[in-house]
């Protein structure tokens, strides 16, 4: 198995990218396999790693279908929903409280 090549925070050289940064250029790994890594070294902890991949062998993002479009917006809605209330809040509800923050809010005050 061969190592992959390891670049310091910002001198990687041209032609490679993070998964993020294909999407914004409207592509992703296509199927190739991670071409270097980079590090970014920290003071307590191990270096922080990016892979990257090669944007010659990278592919464009493939079109949302309008199925996945629907299952999409279902599920947003459905996190979105608080299940005390059953309104459409407008954020997506933490999964620490269980329920919308008013809900939440009245559910403590009652507590008290």
């Amino acid at each position: 198995m061969a190592t992959l090549p390891v670049y310091r925070w910002r001198l990687a050289p041209d032609g490679y990218a993070t998964r993020r940064q294909l999407r914004a250029l409207g592509l992703r790994p296509g199927g190739q396999g991670v071409a270097a890594q980079l590090e970014r070294p920290r003071r307590r902890r191990g270096p922080l790693v990016a892979y990257l991949y090669r944007i010659d062998l990278a592919k464009p993002v493939r079109p949302m279908s309008d199925a996945k479009r629907v299952a999409l917006d279902a599920a947003m809605s459905a996190r979105r929903t608080c299940p005390n209330c059953r309104t459409n809040v407008g954020y997506c509800i933490p999964r620490s409280l269980g329920m919308c923050v008013t809900c939440s809010d009245l559910d403590t005050e009652s507590a008290a």
